[in-house]
């Protein structure tokens, strides 16, 4: 039990932040996850498009650096373009 005022904030303000970092990755997660699971499908391009949007918001809230979320991007839109599936730009 925290004995300050703003140690008992901290606590409230962290699993705040807590519960949405681990909703935002576990986003990501499965977009990714649908993308390499359905890449031969015929909505391959919309599994991409939604796997790109969630890994824009996640650098967009601090969860994943730039540099990582564009590596992923770009792996998935590979997989998907050696697939034979049609990617849609969005």
């Amino acid at each position: 039990m925290p004995t300050h005022k703003s140690t008992a904030k901290r606590v409230r303000t962290n699993k705040r932040d807590r519960d949405r970092n681990v909703a935002v990755r576990s986003q990501v997660r499965t977009a990714v996850r649908k993308v390499r699971e359905g890449c031969k499908s015929d909505n391959a391009g919309e599994l991409l498009r939604q796997a790109h949007s969630a890994l824009d918001n996640a650098v967009r809230k601090g969860m994943v650096p730039r540099n990582t979320a564009d590596r992923h991007k770009s792996r998935l839109a590979k997989l998907v373009a050696k697939s034979g599936a049609r990617a849609t730009k969005g």
